[in-house]
C-alpha cells in the first residue's frame, strides 16, 4: 500500500516546478517554494520569482524564451525548448524525469499551476495523471488551499478530523474507501467524488486503478 504523508509547512521537496498561474500565497505553498533545493520554472514564471528575490543562478527555466526578453535570458540558467506540442508546464517536467538524479517516483511540488485561465488550470490538474503514469514520478500539486496527489492502487493517506477530500476517478472499476463521511466507489462522473470529508487521522482506499486525491490544509470548520 502507498503512503501519503499529510502536506503542511514542514513538507520539503528538493524539486518544485513554478507554472506561471496565480503566484501562491499561502504559507504551506511559500514554505515548500523557500526550502527547495532546486527550482525549475516555465519561462513565463521567471520573471516572478525574480520579483520575489530569487536570484538567477537559482533558477532553471525552461521554455520557448517567448515571455522573456534575450537580455534577460542571458542572466539566467535557460533551456531552450521549442517544439510546441506540449505545454511549458509539460516541457518543464521531462526535464525533471531526466535530470540523473530523478530516481523512480521522485517526488516533485507543482506551485502557481491554478488561477487565472481556467482552461489552463483543469489541464495542469489533469497532466498530474499523465506525469504520474507515463513518466514514473510522484507529482504533488499544492495551491494556497489544498493539494492533489495522484496515485493507483491501495493507498492511503494522512489526515484530520473534518478535512475536506475530493476524489477523481481515472479508469477504477474498483475504488472503495475506509475512514472517510461517504464511502467511495468508482466513480462514472467527475464531480461525484467530490467535497468528501475525513472522519479521523488517515483514509484508506482499495482500488485497481488510478484516481487523483484532493485534500484541504484547514477543515470545514477551519478547526485543524
Amino acid at each position: 500500500m502507498k503512503h501519503y504523508k499529510r502536506i503542511d509547512t514542514a513538507s520539503r521537496f528538493d524539486t518544485v516546478i513554478v507554472a506561471n498561474g496565480a503566484f501562491p500565497k499561502g504559507e504551506v505553498a511559500l514554505a515548500i517554494l523557500r526550502h527547495a533545493r532546486h527550482v525549475i520554472a516555465c519561462d513565463g514564471a521567471a520573471r516572478t520569482l525574480l520579483g520575489q528575490g530569487f536570484a538567477p543562478a537559482d533558477i532553471t527555466v525552461i521554455g520557448d524564451g517567448d515571455s522573456l526578453g534575450d537580455e534577460r535570458k542571458a542572466r539566467l540558467r535557460f533551456i531552450r525548448i521549442a517544439e510546441q506540442d506540449s505545454n511549458d508546464l509539460t516541457k518543464a517536467t521531462r526535464h525533471f524525469a531526466g535530470l540523473p538524479t530523478t530516481s523512480p517516483g521522485s517526488r516533485v511540488a507543482y506551485l502557481a499551476a491554478t488561477g487565472k485561465r481556467e482552461d489552463h488550470t483543469l489541464a495542469n490538474i489533469a497532466l498530474l495523471m499523465h506525469y504520474y503514469r507515463e513518466m514514473d514520478i510522484q507529482p504533488v500539486m499544492v495551491t494556497d488551499d489544498g493539494y492533489f496527489i495522484p496515485t493507483d492502487g491501495d493507498s492511503s493517506f494522512e489526515t484530520f478530523v473534518g478535512q475536506q477530500v475530493s476524489i477523481f476517478n481515472f479508469g477504477c472499476r474498483q475504488l472503495e474507501s475506509e475512514g472517510l463521511v461517504w464511502n467511495a466507489f468508482p466513480y462514472d462522473e467527475q464531480w461525484q467524488g467530490t467535497l468528501n470529508e475525513a472522519e479521523g487521522a488517515a483514509v484508506k482506499f482499495k482500488a485497481d486503478g488510478h484516481y487523483l486525491v484532493y485534500l484541504t490544509f484547514q477543515g470545514k470548520n477551519h478547526d485543524a
